[in-house]
């Protein structure tokens, strides 16, 4: 152990010592998010974006979206990458699909979802209304995962598979463990639901609390099921990080094949004449990362959030990166052709055109970020060193950027180019095509900004209005949470005005940055954190946090383990956010001195442990038990 402790060290301050090679100026005033207005000076790392999304991969029916502090609803949009504030309404014979990371998210007929919260260790979710049926293959210590109803908060305390139902008038949860542990907090105490157990609770300030064998499957079950066969049997977890949001869908549209130089390759199948990345969907603006890419096709989402892109052999290939770690998500790994005083013109006014970045090329965001992210984003998503992300970084900060020679935007027809009012209104690209001179993009300066300001239409995006959304009673359901969630957002207009009002009152002549203050040694990068120790696993893990108090070990699928007793419900405990409750959420109820309860619920469980059957009950497509294995490894490397 001590080894390995020291073998640690040592790559972490091998990686501070390589950045610290090179001065590290401060990153320009960006783009900013229209929803905050943002501090000069401020280049911690708190104000880095989440590295995670939520991807919507299937739906049927009909299934609507709300882009969180907008008040239109719109019909869902697959690949729209989905995060905090977003809200989510399978209407009436409709199902839905959403994936994070390797976790499975289901939404049954008539329900209303909406993420509170998620980032890099918190999955916080209102239900309230309908079913849920979540897969959660992996948890690390001081992760969250959290579905909050109208009468209790269930945690996730291990990988597993959960069913959690709220009815119509929001007074009753049914909780269904298959495999797994989960704690249900609400009125005033905390009920452990362990695997095998159905778990009714009814009321809002006192819950009465029924224990139950698992029922036979439904319809829902057995279909949530067979997507989660159909998810264990993927080829591509040999070649890609299980961590990866979108990777469900590639063995269905691609193949892999190993190319030289760069490994493990994914093409995709079935794709237009011309077929070239990031031409095929359109753009949206989702704060706080700015400009989004959502691919048409049903595979879209891993390729173009994460790795690179590569032209081999009259044809275009995925290049992922490194297995071992959770790459970090990016909106679009793409450079946009212009800067430097260069305009696109199209004959019908201003364009924008870019191109996807290829392997081992650096991504320097156009959003706000700390300099560790820019390593992070990088060297999780494609094989380059932390000297290549420095010097490409600092390219970007003198205007040396034309000293970086870009492969792709001398590849034939790879450079795409749209009007502005294309790329600005969510209309599809390959539909509103701008003839470009390709000697002319070939040799255009490139930059990582978009000469583009949003609109409203960027922030809703491309669905059309929406024939179906919650009742307004639902919308507005308050449930119970043990955190804080993150605070609403505010509407898109709002956000424009209090940034115009801001930059009025702070309007000052030209200052030189300001530099950065975070130190590199305290903050050692994502790829030093995560290379595997010798011996262990080459499970993809994500940067290291701090452990909640009194933590249970996570990864763990108990079968037999007698449950804890209901005890004293901690409330918030100041483990979410700082500032006012989220006015759609509830603190856990305070907690109650309840002796008689206490032994009602022990009885409760024994009889329960009575009645339960000698084997599992068999399914027609029984789920199988949670799959924390890392993917396998092929004889070649990468």
């Amino acid at each position: 152990m001590r080894k390995h402790r020291i073998f640690h060290i040592a790559l972490v301050l091998l990686a501070a010592a390589l950045l610290l090679q090179s001065p590290l100026t401060a990153a320009a005033q960006d783009q900013p998010d229209p929803g905050v207005v943002q501090d000069q000076n401020d280049q911690s790392n708190d104000q880095d974006p989440p590295t995670r999304v939520a991807r919507l991969n299937y739906s049927s029916g009909a299934v609507s979206f709300q882009p969180g502090g907008e008040g239109d609803w719109v019909t869902a949009v697959a690949n729209r990458p989905l995060t905090t504030g977003d809200n989510l309404w399978a209407d009436q014979n409709s199902r839905a699909e959403l994936h994070i990371g390797s976790s499975a998210i289901r939404m049954n007929s008539e329900t209303s979802l909406t993420c509170l919260d998620l980032n890099d260790q918190t999955t916080q979710l209102r239900l309230s209304l309908g079913t849920l049926l979540l897969r959660v293959r992996h948890l690390d210590d001081g992760d969250l995962f959290e579905v909050d109803t109208p009468n209790l908060a269930f945690t996730v305390q291990s990988v597993g598979e959960y069913r959690i139902d709220v009815n119509s008038d929001g007074n009753q949860t049914i909780t269904t463990v298959w495999h797994g542990r989960g704690e249900a907090t609400g009125g005033g105490y905390t009920y452990t639901v362990v695997a095998g157990q159905q778990a009714t609770f009814s009321g809002t300030d006192e819950l009465d609390h029924e224990i139950a064998q698992l029922p036979g499957s439904d319809d829902f079950d057995d279909w949530a099921f067979q997507r989660d066969s159909r998810d264990d049997r993927a080829d591509s977890s040999n070649y890609i990080s299980a961590e990866m949001t979108g990777s469900e869908d590639l063995d269905d549209y691609g193949h892999w094949r190993y190319v030289p130089d760069y490994g493990p390759v994914w093409t995709p199948t079935g794709v237009a004449a011309g077929w070239a990345p990031y031409r095929y969907g359109h753009w949206v603006w989702i704060a706080p990362w700015g400009w989004t890419w959502v691919e048409d096709e049903p595979w879209g989402f891993a390729p173009f959030h994460y790795g690179r892109w590569a032209y081999v052999e009259d044809g275009w290939c995925w290049v992922p990166g490194p297995v071992y770690v959770r790459p970090v998500y990016a909106p679009a790994l793409v450079a946009f052709v212009g800067g430097g005083g260069f305009r696109l013109s199209i004959g019908v006014g201003e364009g924008v055109a870019w191109f996807p970045l290829g392997p081992r090329e650096v991504y320097v965001p156009p959003y706000r970020v700390s300099r560790v992210y820019v390593n992070n984003i990088n060297i999780t998503n494609t094989r380059v060193n932390i000297t290549q992300v420095t010097n490409v970084y600092n390219n970007y900060q003198t205007n040396n950027i034309n000293r970086i020679a870009y492969m792709n935007q001398r590849v034939p027809r790879a450079v795409t180019a749209v009007s502005r009012e294309t790329f600005v209104n969510a209309r599809p690209v390959s539909r509103n095509l701008a003839q470009v001179d390709a000697r002319q993009m070939a040799e255009a300066p490139v930059s990582r900004m978009v000469p583009a300001q949003p609109a409203r239409t960027s922030v809703i995006g491309a669905g059309a209005p929406a024939k179906a959304r919650p009742p307004a009673a639902i919308e507005n359901r308050r449930v119970i949470a043990t955190r804080n969630p993150a605070p609403p957002r505010v509407p898109f207009d709002q956000h424009q005005a209090n940034v115009r009002r801001e930059n009025i009152r702070t309007e000052t002549p030209a200052q030189a940055p300001p530099r950065m203050p975070q130190s590199i040694m305290s903050n050692p990068p994502q790829s030093a954190r995560n290379v595997p120790r010798p011996g262990e696993s080459n499970r993809p893990q994500p940067a290291p946090q701090a452990t909640r108090e009194q933590e249970a070990p996570r990864n763990e699928s108990p079968r037999n383990e007698q449950p804890n007793m209901p005890h004293p419900s901690p409330g918030y405990q100041n483990r979410g956010n700082e500032g006012p409750n989220h006015p759609l959420v509830r603190p856990a109820p305070p907690v109650q001195s309840r002796p008689q309860v206490d032994q009602n619920e022990a009885d409760k469980f024994h009889n329960w442990q009575q009645q339960r059957p000698a084997a599992p009950t068999q399914r027609a497509n029984p789920p199988r038990p949670p799959d924390n294995r890392a993917p396998q490894k092929q004889d070649h490397k990468k």
